[in-house]
């Protein structure tokens, strides 16, 4: 993946924490990480877009929160979006497979016996959907890679 514009990203807490995982996997990538926490920035050594944190309980937080997304997307104009979940994921999911970026989602380790509510719609517009347990890989998605410890 050599010189591909990467954006990372992921909500706060856990998924946040997973992504981080994901670093080495960015080696020799241009990386860019959007989330829903400016403290972040001192996690990472390249650029974080912050956009508001939302949930499907607040719709009009949820409809702003999609816009910065697409304003991130179309400013970075990335190869390759990676997520770990969730609302902000599944907007950058979106936006990125629209725009016609590689896409990944990874569903949270947390949700070992259903798959997210973001989870479940990314399938829809993912390259690649994963999920982190076995058991709740099927043959059309999402598929089980592994997890990220």
């Amino acid at each position: 993946m050599e010189n591909k514009k990467i954006l990372a990203v992921a909500s706060g807490g856990g998924h946040w924490v997973q992504l981080l995982r994901l670093q080495p996997a960015f080696d020799g990538c241009d990386v860019q990480y959007l989330s829903t926490n400016s403290g972040y920035a001192a996690e990472v050594k390249s650029k974080l877009h912050v956009v508001t944190d939302a949930n499907l309980w607040n719709k009009l937080k949820l409809f702003f929160m999609f816009l910065q997304v697409l304003v991130v997307i179309l400013k970075v104009r990335p190869d390759v979006v990676v997520t770990t979940g969730a609302a902000p994921g599944f907007a950058a999911i979106v936006f990125g497979r629209l725009l016609g970026a590689k896409t990944i989602w990874i569903d949270s380790i947390a949700n070992s016996e259903v798959l997210s509510s973001s989870g479940m719609h990314a399938g829809k517009f993912a390259h690649a959907w994963l999920t982190q347990w076995e058991h709740l890989a099927t043959p059309n998605g999402p598929y089980y890679w592994g997890s990220v410890l």
